[in-house]
């Protein structure tokens, strides 16, 4: 039924899937459940979901996401009647359902960040480790590269998205230099911008370069990542049946930030004043259960460092109000 057939030009730059089988198992595609509709938000290169393809019955169905047009071409490569891949943002969640006439899902998986071959291929622009263009898109097709922005950008602006989204000390200090830098001559490639904060940093992280930071930040910024996490949460949750699963893997701490309180907030309700007449049947009832949290072993983080910093939260649906069923 299942072809999973990776062509050798789409596997230079491979990635090794963070959480593989605890985010697959995570969702709890077991029994009845089997025969569900799931959601891969972030398709990458394919792991999860073709995890996910091998614990499907016959009559599952699992719809995936991805801004990537490189994750779409690897996507293309699966043959299996109940795989789809959308080549959009996870934010369109609700409108690709919608399209598709499907109400509630069984389990929604959101692996964030950016994948090994985004990072490895010095022309995607995300890393500052090999020189390449300034872009940090992850859909190459539309919106504003990271050279046309920082190219217009406000001072101010450029410091307040590296303060915001990379959390870093010198943001003043950084958006002054690329201002002052992009005065002499266009800020075209990573290796400029680097050289560029490098030498407003005065000092350094341990074991850390002075530019992952600012990188960071403007890669956020230019993806809008955060805007469309908080945007995916509302709408898996909206569309998510009763024991539905909700997994989240992040990887740094804004991101995580984010997740976390979203979980909490639908897993805690305020409590009425005591003093009211109010019936139990009445009284506001958490929305989901919290499961679990979980980070990667050591073996993994061994085999790939770069699940260190992962973290996955988990969530499962809960009735709106007493008595709801699925």
């Amino acid at each position: 039924m299942t072809e999973h057939v990776v062509p050798e030009s789409l596997s230079e730059f491979w990635h090794k899937t963070v959480l593989l089988d605890e985010a697959v198992d995570a969702l709890a595609i077991t029994g009845v459940r089997a025969d569900g509709i799931y959601v891969d938000g972030t398709f990458g290169r394919g792991g999860h979901s073709r995890k996910i393809l091998e614990q499907l019955g016959s009559n599952g169905r699992l719809i995936a996401f991805d801004k990537d047009p490189q994750a779409i071409a690897t996507a293309n490569t699966i043959v299996d009647p109940r795989f789809e891949i959308v080549h959009d943002s996870f934010a369109t969640l609700a409108a690709a359902l919608q399209e598709r006439n499907i109400d509630k899902v069984d389990g929604v998986l959101l692996d964030l960040g950016i994948s090994s071959p985004q990072v490895d291929d010095a022309s995607r622009g995300f890393s500052f480790r090999a020189d390449g263009p300034l872009d940090m898109r992850m859909d190459t097709t539309r919106g504003m590269s990271a050279a046309a922005w920082l190219a217009v950008a406000d001072e101010q602006i450029i410091g307040k998205v590296v303060r915001d989204y990379g959390e870093e000390r010198f943001s003043i200090q950084i958006a002054k230099a690329i201002v002052a830098g992009r005065a002499i001559q266009p800020i075209s490639t990573t290796r400029q911008l680097a050289h560029i904060v490098a030498s407003a940093v005065k000092t350094r992280e341990k074991g850390k370069d002075p530019a992952t930071r600012t990188f960071q930040a403007i890669r956020i910024f230019i993806n809008k990542e955060l805007e469309e996490l908080e945007v995916v949460l509302d709408q898996a949750f909206a569309h998510m049946a009763v024991q539905g699963r909700l997994a989240v893997i992040s990887f740094h701490s804004l991101e995580d930030r984010i997740v976390k309180q979203y979980m909490a907030s639908k897993a805690t309700m305020p409590q009425p004043d005591r003093r009211l007449p109010i019936r139990a049947v009445d009284l506001p009832q958490p929305q989901l259960k919290l499961i679990a949290r979980v980070k990667p072993s050591d073996a993994e983080v061994a085999a790939n460092p770069r699940a260190r910093s992962a973290i996955m939260r988990v969530g499962e649906r809960l009735p709106g109000k007493l008595g709801e069923q699925a």
